[in-house]
């Protein structure tokens, strides 16, 4: 897939941001825990919800493709402990049904996971947790077998706030009689949206700042969720409309984006806050302040709105810093961005990046969902034309249609 964009357009209008894949991955993994009917909303189309779909079916669930991003989940009979590898690999988040098959069988058999090439992103701390609770697990050959007659609700401490690993223990401890107790756990808006689907399986879920408790059931029930929508692409949006100039509002929950909203405001850009979304507005006078930024876990910057930040940064008056502490290799996309004309330099983990009066159209590659994105923003506010070379399909990952979203809104932007 390639994408060609056509600089020097404004954005004018209003986005409907697509449901959360964040959300989507773990709920749909948690729907192992029932074998009554689930139905799920606001499901985003996206390359990596085919993948966990897939994986469920593999698995023994019926998935049936309603209309406008519903899906209904059967149980079509006898559960499999062995999810196929293959579609494991292709994507971190399908590691999640480990936990609910081991907690309906006592036994299962894992690929460790794939994803994006964004760093060492290891599962010793779902693994730990899991242990904890009472499971024997053994990794040969890049599969976790795990074990467990009968799982047993504990007290975990996780060392870092793990989104992934708190997802896995939290809807694994749904199956457990008992109150889990997970401390330092992530608090990502991700992490209540599960809360709330494994409440309405009927678990019982307090959250309070520096810990939860779950009080899992030996039986759940079926129920009908919406997940959120997704704050990377209102974030992406938002960023895009600062970029490009113009005038849109994307609907989206607006305390969901506000470590983003903080950050541009202080780079200058024009945000009004509505009780359902945000009024981006850029008209292209003056220009924007340098930042120092550094990604945190929620609610702290988020790493996956660092690299739509670059092009931002890459024009601002003056010298901007952005650390990056989460993932080792996030900057796969500045050697493409600087082809573009951005001024940026490399110290260990952290860029360091002067302002430049424009970028420039280039043929750029996209290495990960994040670089994709940032390099059509890019193209959005450079001179000439940006060609993004996306051959593995990285974008669709993560955007059910970012060209077709940006060019509704007023830019010219096409599929090759």
């Amino acid at each position: 897939m390639k994408l060609g964009i056509t600089g020097g357009r404004p954005l004018q209008g209003e986005v409907v941001v697509e449901g959360s894949k964040n959300s989507a991955l773990p709920i749909f993994a948690a729907t192992l825990l029932t074998d009554d009917d689930v139905l799920l909303q606001g499901i985003p189309t996206l390359k990596d919800v085919q993948t966990i779909i897939a994986i469920l079916e593999h698995v023994g669930k019926r998935v049936e493709n309603l209309v406008d991003g519903s899906y209904r989940i059967r149980s079509s009979g006898q559960l499999s402990h062995v999810p196929p590898p293959l579609l494991i690999r292709r994507m971190r988040a399908s590691f999640l049904v480990l936990g609910p098959l081991l907690a309906r069988l006592g036994e299962v058999a894992v690929s460790l996971p794939g994803g994006d090439a964004i760093g060492l992103r290891p599962v010793d701390l779902h693994l730990k947790g899991l242990q904890a609770m009472g499971a024997e697990l053994e990794q040969r050959d890049g599969i976790v077998f795990a074990r467990a007659k009968s799982l047993q609700p504990a007290e975990i401490h996780l060392s870092y706030p793990s989104v992934g690993a708190t997802e896995h223990l939290m809807m694994t401890a749904a199956l457990v009689p008992g109150r889990t107790v997970i401390r330092n756990p992530a608090q990502e808006p991700e992490i209540h949206d599960l809360a709330d689907f494994l409440r309405g399986l009927g678990t019982g879920i307090e959250l309070h700042s520096t810990f939860m408790e779950i009080d899992g059931c030996p039986e759940l029930q079926g129920t009908t969720h919406t997940v959120i929508p997704d704050r990377l692409c209102a974030g992406t949006y938002t960023i895009a409309t600062a970029l490009a100039c113009g005038e849109v509002f994307v609907r989206c929950i607006p305390w969901h984006l506000r470590p983003l909203v903080n950050t541009l405001r202080e780079m200058g850009v024009q945000i009004e806050e509505q009780p359902d979304g945000l009024v981006v507005t850029h008209h292209g006078a003056g220009v924007y302040r340098p930042v120092d930024i550094e990604t945190r876990p929620y609610p702290g910057f988020p790493t996956d709105m660092h690299p739509p930040m670059m092009p931002l940064l890459a024009l601002t008056a003056g010298e901007s810093r952005l650390r990056e502490t989460l993932y080792e290799d996030r900057f796969s996309y500045v050697k493409e961005l600087c082809r573009m004309g951005a001024d940026i330099r490399l110290w260990g983990q952290t860029a360091i990046v002067r302002g430049v009066k424009e970028l420039a159209g280039a043929e750029v590659q996209a290495k990960d969902i994040r670089a994709g994105a940032t390099l059509v923003l890019a193209g959005l506010s450079a001179r000439g034309t940006t060609v993004v070379h996306d051959e593995e399909e990285h974008i669709p990952r993560g955007y059910s249609d970012l060209a077709g979203t940006l060019r509704q809104l007023g830019a010219e932007i096409e599929e090759r």
